[in-house]
């Protein structure tokens, strides 16, 4: 009988799963270490990329290559000025940094009462009144943010800015705060600082959609100025670079062009603040790569150590059936056929592990992605490890199970059958 007949010959397997019955313990301890091995390698890629999918959600209502910036005080005198000193943004700023900065996509100025400014507006509806966050954007900051609206409603416009229209778009919260439930809020009107506004949107909110809260009330940038007496000034702005700009380099190119444009020291670093979503976002997914290469290199090793360790226990098999291999050389077994048989319950026992650890850590990836489905507050969904990995971890396990294989087979045809028969 050939070698290749002889891997689907069934008295072959008759004897590998005899071998294995015999000795049960020694089985399951040979093949705990590809076990865990494996099942690491599942359980922290599948988590990794449960991760990444989690943050991706988070911040699926930004754009990733964006940061918000404001003015604070100067820590260091420069050019006459004293320390202290507030810089004040102005409209014409946003033409002036999109000449300097050809980086720049997308530039939303914004003003607001309440949120980092004071108290919060009385908003009033009827006999129902409370505090919100008021903002004054304009259209492009649906670009930067993306703004989710409920059917029916729009947001902010071109008309509304240069009409300096009283229109206003609110949030969810705000929606159950001012009106009945089941009250269509959109044409109805809110009163804010003793002016009616009317409703003409509804955001829907949801992590990340956007760097307020559920309950923010947004109008007219203009409108806004004009009501707050703001003039042609702002307090802060959001910018988006195109994909292809690293965030860190557009952050330190806006700074240090504000400091020029403000009369701002160099090495002032605390005139301006700023929130970079781009860098943050870029460390998540650094940080998610890296586990998944953790993973693989301490699922790879643990899989290697258990296939050792099968290796180790498969010359005690060999050397306990001495006897036996004797008298099979004695009847005819060629080399080739000892081989194959030592070499397939090798794999055998490797593959059986692995594919109980890729069972295992699938299904207790499943339990975690259904207990932490319902915390808004704890980023991670979905996580699953692509087939082309598990695969890759398949091949793995048979290619280095084969090669240990062949250590015990070696010796095994190593036995000469006198000598073989001899043993007791």
């Amino acid at each position: 009988m050939s070698s290749l007949k002889k891997i689907f010959d069934r008295d072959t397997w008759d004897e590998i799963f005899e071998s294995i019955s015999k000795n049960k313990t020694r089985t399951i301890i040979t093949t705990i270490g590809v076990f865990w091995g494996i099942f690491i390698y599942i359980a922290l890629a599948g988590s990794a990329t449960g991760l990444e999918n989690g943050f991706d959600d988070a911040f699926s209502g930004l754009s990733k290559n964006s940061m918000g910036v404001w003015a604070q005080r100067t820590s260091i005198p420069y050019k006459g000025f004293e320390e202290g000193r507030q810089p004040l943004f102005r409209l014409n700023d946003v033409d002036k940094l999109k000449s300097r900065i050809p980086e720049i996509e997308y530039i939303s100025p914004g003003l607001q009462a309440g949120a980092f400014s004071g108290a919060p507006p009385l908003v009033t509806r009827g006999t129902r009144s409370d505090n919100f966050n008021v903002f004054g954007n304009f259209p492009v900051y649906a670009k930067i943010s993306v703004i989710k609206i409920f059917d029916g409603g729009r947001y902010i416009n071109e008309e509304d800015i240069k009409y300096e229209r009283k229109v206003a778009v609110i949030g969810e919260g705000t929606q159950e705060r001012l009106f009945t439930e089941g009250e269509d809020p959109l044409g109805k009107y809110i009163e804010i600082n003793n002016v009616n506004f009317k409703v003409v949107g509804v955001t829907k909110f949801s992590q990340g959609s956007g760097f307020g809260s559920d309950s923010d009330i947004t109008i007219p940038y203009t409108t806004f100025a004009k009501l707050y007496n703001r003039g042609d000034r702002y307090g802060f702005m959001f910018i988006a670079g195109y994909d292809y700009v690293n965030p860190n380099y557009l952050e330190e190119t806006v700074m240090s062009n504000l400091k020029v444009l403000k009369t701002v020291s160099p090495e002032d670093d605390r005139a301006f603040g700023s929130f970079n979503i781009g860098s943050l976002f870029e460390s998540i997914i650094k940080f998610t790569k890296g586990m998944v290469f953790l993973s693989l290199v301490v699922g790879i090793a643990t899989i290697f150590a258990g296939v050792i360790g099968i290796g180790n226990i498969m010359l005690i098999a060999v050397k306990e059936r001495t006897n036996e291999l004797g008298i099979r050389r004695a009847l005819g077994a060629t080399p080739g056929e000892v081989k194959v048989q030592i070499v397939l319950e090798s794999v055998f026992l490797t593959i059986l592990a692995g594919i109980i650890g890729i069972i295992v850590g699938a299904f207790l990836l499943f339990v975690i992605n259904i207990g932490t489905s319902g915390l808004e507050d704890f980023p991670f969904t979905n996580p699953t490890v692509p087939l082309a990995i598990v695969f890759g971890a398949f091949i793995t396990m048979v290619t280095l199970g084969t090669l240990i294989g062949l250590i015990p087979a070696e010796r095994a045809v190593s036995i000469k059958p006198i000598e073989a028969l001899r043993e007791e």
